[in-house]
């Protein structure tokens, strides 16, 4: 008894009937889980003791059918509650009657937590696998299938655990995509999205590592996204949508319109701010490019506000039509616009301004027709002839002829006569 007393497990002896025990030795471990020393426990009724609470009439029913092992709920001294599995031997007389009775407990409190939170998992997995359309697949570090059920393996015409004892590294047996396990197995985490029986897929698989951080195998889980794909394709559509409609707005908002050969105009309304004088630029020095534009006119007329930064864009894009090799001519400035441009002190003196876009217009016609004209006069060859200008060039006859005098009008030649060339005789 002093052998048994010392092992680790709870002893304890009673005496007496079996409906009315009485302790009568106490170990060490008993004294450990319960809590109670032994010379405190020694004396007091079994019952009295350890067993209180709904277990008690259990453990009742167990001292009348000692052998068969029973686990108990007990409260400690200290108010704590213990677990306990016991395995009762009862002490015979040499008639056989029982004289007192032999406990034996083993404190199981972890091992019962434990229990319970893989009740309680277990539980939940299977509310999720029976409820919730998604199929589960547990492969071990070998990539084996260990596991395999799920609500969602009826739509994909299977059944559950079909794929128990498969191996991720094989062939499979179907046309299927087992990269994504074996790339799971190996430690990757993988998501992937597939489309099949007129439905989309999408599978997550997550890798399973042991205490030493080691690969131990994954799980997959996979659900129904059909509904989520197709709010997601009407997303990108309305997505798109919205793009398109954002872009006629920017076209809208900020039109460039050629109104004469070679002069663009690009009204502006409403309120400019740096996003939108941004675009301006972009689309107006391409514009200018395209349409290989002499002037480009930006008319404010119907800008109300701009900030600081905006006044500074409008600058830097007058500047930038000059690079291209043409003028920008800015047009109708409201005072306050006005206001902020000369608060920034922004140098204005090589930008022409006029008042409102009819004046721009006829002020780049204008500039044009003296363009033009300048470039006629250096092309024509009366001016580059000296023989023409010179009187003294001409043939000693020609005052007899009646010519006339340098700046009249020509003569018309007589009637019958051949027409004179320019600088010859009459051929």
């Amino acid at each position: 008894m002093r052998a048994v007393r010392s092992m680790p497990f709870a002893v304890i002896e009673c005496a007496g009937d079996l409906g009315d025990l009485e302790i009568a030795a106490w170990n060490g471990e008993a004294e450990r889980i319960f809590g109670i020393a032994a010379d405190e426990a020694v004396g007091r009724r079994l019952t009295d003791t350890i067993v209180t609470g709904p277990d008690a009439e259990a453990f009742r029913r167990s001292l009348a059918q000692p052998g068969a092992p029973i686990r108990c709920a007990h409260t400690r001294k200290d108010g704590r509650a213990v677990v306990c599995e016991w395995r009762l031997a009862p002490v015979l007389d040499d008639g056989g009657a029982p004289i007192g009775l032999l406990c034996f407990g083993l404190e199981v409190t972890e091992q019962e937590k434990a229990v319970e939170r893989l009740r309680e998992s277990d539980v939940i997995l299977r509310t999720v696998l029976d409820n919730v359309e998604t199929a589960v697949t547990r492969m071990d570090r070998d990539g084996f299938c260990t596991f395999h059920e799920g609500r969602t393996l009826k739509a994909l015409g299977l059944t559950p655990g079909q794929f128990v004892g498969m191996n991720v590294f094989d062939e499979p047996p179907a046309p299927m995509d087992m990269e994504p396990m074996r790339r799971a197995v190996r430690g990757e985490l993988v998501r992937t999205r597939v489309e099949a029986f007129g439905m989309a897929w999408e599978t997550c698989v997550i890798p399973i590592r042991d205490a030493r951080g080691e690969p131990d195998g994954a799980v997959s889980f996979t659900v129904d996204a059909t509904e989520a794909k197709l709010r997601e394709d009407e997303l990108k559509s309305r997505l798109e949508l919205i793009e398109r409609q954002q872009q006629v707005i920017r076209d809208l908002s900020t039109p460039i319109i050629e109104v004469w050969d070679s002069v663009l105009t690009l009204p502006m309304v409403g309120v400019v701010d740096s996003k939108r004088a941004a675009d301006v630029m972009d689309d107006l020095l391409a514009a200018i490019v395209d349409k290989r534009a002499r002037f480009a006119i930006l008319d404010l007329t119907g800008v109300e506000v701009v900030d600081t930064k905006t006044a500074s864009y409008l600058i830097e894009l007058v500047r930038a039509i000059r690079l291209l090799g043409a003028e920008g001519v800015i047009t109708g400035i409201r005072p306050n616009v006005a206001q902020t441009m000369v608060s920034l002190g922004l140098d204005l003196s090589g930008i022409a301004t006029v008042g409102n876009l009819r004046a721009g217009l006829k002020l780049c016609m204008q500039r044009l027709a003296a363009s033009a004209a300048a470039s006629r006069a250096a092309a024509s060859p009366s001016a580059a002839s000296p023989s023409a200008a010179s009187p003294s060039a001409a043939s000693p006859g020609a005052a007899a002829r009646g010519a006339a005098p340098p700046g009249a009008p020509a003569r018309a030649p007589e009637r019958g006569a051949p027409p004179r060339l320019p600088g010859g005789g009459s051929g």
